[in-house]
Formats: structure tokens, sequence, C-alpha cells
């Protein structure tokens, strides 16, 4: 009854539709995998990309012969004989775990027991249960009481050279306060 009237001008019979658009591709709302943010895979993860994921874990009930290398923290529960080389990374040695290896990291933390030679370019700590029987080269050493180590320890110079300027910038750049009656000194 409302609707009722009809067009007053004719359409031509070749004109398109004015509400279908046949030119334009149709669009499709994302799938709902496309919504969710995609994993990166370890060979297309830019550098430093690693720095705020959680460590990978070698497992307690887990043994390795051969070389472990990777660019990423560890955590190694199990057993590991041969060589871990993590350069810039973090390695931690649990509590259950048992290291027969030359290891070269980053950062060494010791909870349990490494047999070889350690480097750490940045530092090692050697927690109170952990033991070390080798020799360690780094750049800062921690050993709480009750760790056992028997072995070498060898700071880096380029550490210490680090150090030093760091105290010598200190002293230079600390005000001088005189004294009363003092005249200069030679020491």
């Amino acid at each position: 009854m409302w609707n009722n009237k009809k067009r007053d001008t004719p359409r031509p019979a070749d004109s398109e539709p004015t509400n279908l658009q046949t030119n334009q591709p149709t669009k499709v709302t994302p799938a709902f995998w496309e919504r969710t943010p995609k994993m990166n895979n370890d060979a297309t993860r830019p550098t430093g990309a690693t720095a705020d994921r959680a460590p990978s874990r070698l497992g307690s009930s887990l043994h390795v012969k051969g070389e472990i290398s990777g660019n990423e923290d560890l955590y190694i529960d199990g057993t590991v004989e041969g060589l871990v080389y993590l350069d810039e990374r973090k390695l931690t040695v649990g509590a259950t775990a048992k290291l027969t290896a030359d290891v070269i990291a980053g950062e060494e933390i010791v909870y349990g027991s490494v047999q070889g030679n350690v480097r750490g370019k940045g530092k090692i700590e050697s927690k109170k249960d952990g033991s070390v029987n080798g020799d360690l080269t780094t750049a800062q050493i921690i050993i709480e009481d009750s760790a056992y180590f028997k072995g070498s320890i060898e700071i880096e110079k380029s550490a210490e050279k680090e150090g030093d300027k760091n105290v010598f910038s200190r002293t230079a750049s600390a005000p001088a306060t005189p004294t009363a009656g003092a005249g200069p000194r030679s020491i």
C-alpha cells in the first residue's frame, strides 16, 4: 500500500544495477588464524629478539654428547659431554646438571656441576651448591659460600682496563676539597 508507486523514469536495459559492484574484489573478513600473531622461526628472527624470551631448556632426563651452540639463553638440567658455545648469551647450569664440557658464553650461572674450562665474556657465578672443576676466564667472578671450585681464575685485561678508566674518571672529575692550612703536596 505505501510502496505501490512505480518509477517515473524507465531504466535502460543495458545499464548495470547501481548497488552491485562487479569490478571490485569482494572483501572477506580475515579468518581467525590471520588475526592471531604469527610465530617467528629462529631462522627469521632478528638478532637480539630472543632477549625477552624464556631460555631454552635441556631437561634433567636428557643426555647430550657433542657440541651445543646457539644464539639464545639456555638452561641445562641434564648431562652434557663436549662443548657448550652460546657466544653472548646466558647459560644456567641447573642444580641437577652435570657438565663434562668446556663452556663459552656471555654469562654463566652454576647451580650444578661443571668439569671443564669456563669462559664467561661478562661474568661467571657459582652458587652455594655449585661445583666447578676447571679454569675460569671472565671479566667478573662471583663464588658464593659453600660453592666448590678447583682451578685457576683469569680476569680479562680488557675488563680491568675499563675498570681502571672508570676509577680514573671518577677521581679526575671529583671536586678538590681544600684543607685548611695545607699547601701543595707531592706524593
